[in-house]
C-alpha cells in the first residue's frame, strides 16, 4: 500500500517523535508513506472567512500534488488534517472558491477536490485494519489502562471531517484495544484542551488542560494518548504534579510493533 504523506511543520520541529514513529510503524505494517515533494505549512488554523483564499493555497497545493500522484493523502498532525480535509471539502462544495483557486494556481488540470484525505488512524482502521495491527503486535500493552484524548480538531466540524462520531468517538479506543491495552473512557476526552487560547488566556488553557488530566486520572487511566501536537504541548505544559503521562499514539504503536528503537 502506497500513500502520499503530509507531515507538516510541527512534525519536523517540536513533534519529531510523532513523525518518526509513524513512519517506522507504517513500514512495519506494509504501508509505504511517500512524503509530498515541496510541501508548505498548511497554516494550522482553518480560516473562517469564505473569501480568504491566500491562506488556504498551501493546503490546496498539497491536495493537487496528491491528486496528480494518484495516491491517498495521509496526515498525522490533527491540525494539518483539519486544514487539509476542510480545504478539500470546500473545493468540492463551493464553486466560487474552486474557481478562484484554479484561476490563481492555474494547474494543468483544474482541481475540484478529487484527492482522498485520511488521518493515519483512519489508515489503521479502514485500510490496514485493526485486526491486522493486532496480529503484528509483539510487545503487548496488556494490563495497561490507557485513555484516549481526541481534542476538537479531529472530530469537528463533524460532517466535514467524517472521522468518527464527534460526540462518542471510538477509533482511538479501538486502537488501544488493538495494541492489547484496556481503554479508559472519561468525560473530557473530546473536549478542547484550550491550546488555541494559551497566548490570550493562559489561565483558561491551564484550567482546561488540568480538567482533562484530572478526569482521566480519576477514571483510572495510567496514560493518555493523543494525535495532536498542540494538545500534547498544552497538556504536558500545564500538567499538575502527579498527572498521568501523555504520549503520542504513534509511539505506543511503534513499541507494540517492536520498532520503537529502530533508527529511521
Amino acid at each position: 500500500m502506497r500513500y502520499s504523506y503530509y507531515p507538516g511543520c510541527t512534525l519536523k520541529t517540536r513533534a519529531k517523535e510523532l513523525d518518526r514513529y509513524a513512519r517506522l510503524s507504517a513500514a512495519a505494517l506494509g504501508a509505504e508513506l511517500e512524503e509530498l515533494p515541496e510541501w508548505q505549512c498548511c497554516g494550522a488554523v482553518y480560516p473562517m472567512a469564505k473569501d480568504e483564499i491566500a491562506t488556504r493555497l498551501s493546503a490546496v497545493r498539497a491536495l493537487m500534488s496528491a491528486r496528480d500522484l494518484g495516491t491517498t493523502l495521509v496526515t498525522v498532525c490533527s491540525a494539518c488534517h483539519n486544514v487539509l480535509k476542510r480545504a478539500n471539502e470546500d473545493l468540492k462544495a463551493d464553486e466560487n472558491f474552486r474557481t478562484k483557486v484554479n484561476n490563481y494556481v492555474a494547474p494543468e488540470v483544474p482541481y475540484a477536490g478529487e484527492a482522498k484525505v485520511i488521518h493515519y488512524l483512519e489508515m489503521l482502521r479502514d485500510e490496514i485494519g485493526f485486526d491486522a495491527v493486532k496480529e503484528k503486535v509483539v510487545n503487548s500493552f496488556k494490563g495497561k489502562k490507557i485513555a484516549a484524548y481526541y481534542g476538537c480538531l479531529l472530530l469537528r466540524p463533524g460532517k466535514v471531517m467524517a472521522f468518527d462520531d464527534p460526540e462518542n468517538p471510538t477509533i482511538i479506543e479501538d486502537f488501544i484495544k488493538a495494541i492489547g491495552a484496556t481503554p479508559v473512557k472519561y468525560p473530557y476526552r473530546n473536549e478542547c484542551c484550550g491550546a488555541y487560547v494559551t497566548l490570550e488566556d493562559k489561565p483558561q488553557a491551564q484550567k482546561s488542560a488540568r480538567r482533562i488530566l484530572d478526569s482521566a486520572k480519576a477514571a483510572g487511566a495510567e496514560m493518555i494518548v493523543t494525535a495532536c501536537p498542540l494538545c500534547m504541548y498544552n497538556l504536558t505544559a500545564n500538567a499538575p504534579e502527579g498527572a498521568v503521562p501523555v504520549k503520542y499514539f504513534t509511539e505506543l504503536l511503534a513499541e507494540a510493533l517492536g520498532v520503537k528503537e529502530v533508527q529511521a
